[in-house]
């Protein structure tokens, strides 16, 4: 009986070996350039068989896993290998390894671009620095103005970047155009910006060479996005010498809401700097916004909301008129900006968004009445594609349509109505590609059709960056920017064509912890632009496309977070060279909005012991151009450096 029993065991053990019996997995792991990776992990997928490569690269080990199976190869800074296959296909195997390109030290595309707060590898400002930067007073576009590539006309306010006039400057709320983005103002008193950017924790300042996916722009973008998810129920106060603002924000489990309230009166500053003007009624105005989001399973939902009331009375001196001009300008606006963005699957992302704007102007100058209301929608659809970490695609469409009417009335004349319509179908679509690490390329394409001018245009853009070393990067940027005369040329007349400017960019950037330093040359070819025979444009004038001209210049940006405990600080600086033939110029010339030489100093202390920051802010202007009667020639003087 004994004996029947260990016969047994053995027949027992003997089917159990045969049941396990194991496969041996071997190969060498190595990086692209054959060299040997130690350390790597290699296992079956779904089992607990595995092992590591030594200090040449090779592994081996033994599986009891039989069948089509996926092998597994895993580093750090190094792309994840998988393969699928029969088990005796894993001996003996060559695995080369490729470099994470989503790792921090790989290449960045920035030819043209600051970001800040936007989760970008390396940003030029922090998301708070707009609101605490000392000379921006709580308006983004100041804090922008600090930044290389902006000159700063104080008269105006708002961002004239790279010798292009202001309204070469397009602004986008999450991904889609705001069309009236300044409060309207009158000569020599600047605008601001009208939303609060305590709404935002994403900027992206491209002064120029920028994606396919914005038109529309000559000069540069500037994308703004709105808080993903606030952190926590808070209220924010705000308390200025000319006004305040009150916010609040009430968090959910899906959802949160965000309201903002300001009012402003430049009462109290003008009695401090009269001026030249005489005031009747100080610039006040009223605004409110409100953000409402909404998560879903596999995106998020946007409404962005704000109107804004404005007004100002004043007698503007005037060589022409003994007792100055009398202006008053009263306006109101509406703008609403909803977006979602979301997941299909693991490869397939979406977007779409839509705004509506409605913009009111009231003006009376003298005994003249200039009554103008503008509606706009914009609408724009993106899908993305990701292929694999090292290729993503993406395109999209998107539609402009904008009425606009004004009535001129006066008591030497019957009212007369002028405007337009301007429809405007877009297409675009581009390519992100990683080689390397090193190595790194955007390639789009851009087309538009303008119902208005009945033209279709093609605009191609491209990107390349290339890492020389561990801490630094060179980067190129070509373009072709297409954008419509503003409102006040197409309203009197639109038998015109698009303006049209390229755009080349060749940009240096040193980052190491704490430190950035950029440099980047530019030049701009203008052709198309608008000439006019008139002083001003009117329906008087006789309007055409031959206008051209060039801009060129360097800039420099230099920021030390961590040299001096608790200061930071940084320092900008552009030089442009720029002439234009356009307008009603009769000669070709530098702009009287630009300036060759541009310095602008920011820096801030935080006082820990009064939980407190205390900054600064230093800039100087080279003079700008004027035409002195006095003298021969046209914009023949500059004014003093400021």
């Amino acid at each position: 009986m004994k004996q029947l029993q260990l016969l047994l065991n053995l027949v027992c053990i003997f089917t159990v070996s045969v049941g396990f019996s194991q496969t041996l997995i071997s190969g060498r792991v190595t990086d692209a350039k054959h060299n040997p990776i130690a350390g790597a992990n290699v296992y079956i997928q779904g089992s607990y068989d595995g092992g590591t490569s030594d200090d040449s690269g090779v592994f081996s080990f033994k599986t009891t896993e039989t069948g089509v199976q996926t092998l597994i190869v895993s580093f750090l800074s190094y792309e994840t290998y998988s393969k699928t296959a029969h088990i005796s296909a894993f001996q003996d195997v060559d695995i080369k390894l490729r470099e994470d390109v989503n790792a921090l030290d790989a290449v960045v595309l920035s030819a043209g671009t600051f970001s800040a707060g936007d989760n970008s590898k390396v940003n030029a400002l922090s998301s708070l620095d707009v609101v605490t930067t000392a000379s921006a007073m709580g308006d983004f576009v100041g804090a922008l103005q600090t930044l290389p590539g902006t000159t700063t006309v104080a008269e105006d306010g708002r961002l004239f970047v790279r010798g292009g006039e202001a309204d070469e400057t397009q602004i986008f709320i999450d991904g889609i155009r705001v069309f009236t983005p300044y409060t309207p103002t009158t000569n020599n008193v600047p605008s601001r910006g009208r939303y609060s950017p305590f709404l935002f924790d994403g900027i992206t300042f491209s002064t120029g060479g920028y994606s396919a996916e914005y038109g529309q722009a000559l000069s540069s973008v500037l994308l703004l996005n709105t808080i993903d998810e606030p952190e926590q129920n808070k209220t924010d106060i705000g308390i200025m010498s000319v006004g305040g603002a009150l916010g609040h924000t009430k968090k959910w489990e899906k959802s949160a809401l965000s309201v903002n309230g300001s009012y402003m009166n430049l009462g109290p500053y003008i009695k401090l700097f009269p001026g030249r003007n005489d005031w009747d009624k100080p610039f006040q105005s009223f605004s409110g916004e409100a953000v409402y989001r909404r998560q879903f399973s596999k995106g998020l939902f946007k409404l962005y909301t704000a109107y804004e009331f404005s007004q100002f009375e004043l007698t503007l001196e005037d060589i022409d008129y003994e007792d100055g001009i009398h202006y008053e300008l009263n306006n109101k606006n509406t703008y609403v900006n909803s977006s979602y963005q979301g997941k299909l699957n693991a490869n397939w992302s979406v977007f779409a968004g839509a705004s509506y704007t409605n913009n009111n102007s009231d003006v009376d100058v003298i005994d003249d009445a200039v009554d103008n209301i503008e509606h706009s929608v914009h609408a724009k659809a993106r899908l993305k594609y990701r292929f694999n970490n090292r290729f993503k695609l993406n395109f999209g469409t998107e539609y402009f349509l904008t009425h606009f009417n004004e009535k001129y009335s006066s008591p030497s004349i019957d009212t007369e109505s002028y405007g337009f319509d301007n429809n405007i179908a877009a297409a675009f679509t581009e390519a992100d590609v990683i080689f390397t690490k090193q190595l790194a390329l955007k390639a789009g394409l851009r087309a538009e059709y303008s119902q208005l001018f009945k033209a279709f245009e093609v605009a191609p853009r491209v990107s390349l960056a290339y890492k020389t070393s561990a801490k630094s990067q060179l980067s190129l940027a070509y373009g072709s920017f297409y954008q419509n005369p503003n409102n006040d040329i197409l309203k009197f007349n639109q038998n015109i064509d698009s303006e049209e400017t390229s755009h080349y960019i060749l940009n240096y950037q040193f980052n190491v912890e704490g430190r950035l330093f950029r440099a980047e040359t530019y030049y701009k070819d203008y052709n198309n632009l608008i000439k006019y025979d008139t002083e001003y444009a009117s329906y008087t004038s006789n309007f055409n496309n031959d206008g051209y001209g060039y801009a060129k210049g360097i800039d420099l940006f230099w920021r030390d977070n961590v040299s001096l405990r608790n200061f930071e600080y940084w320092v900008s600086y552009s030089y442009l060279d720029t002439e234009r033939d356009y307008k009603n110029y009769p000669t070709k010339a530098q702009p009287n909005f630009a300036n060759a030489h541009n310095l602008s100093v920011v820096g801030k202390y935080w006082v820990e012991d009064w939980k407190s920051q205390i900054g600064f802010s230093y800039s100087l202007a080279s003079g700008r151009t004027y035409t002195n009667p006095n003298e021969t020639g046209f914009l023949n003087q500059k004014i003093k450096n400021v």
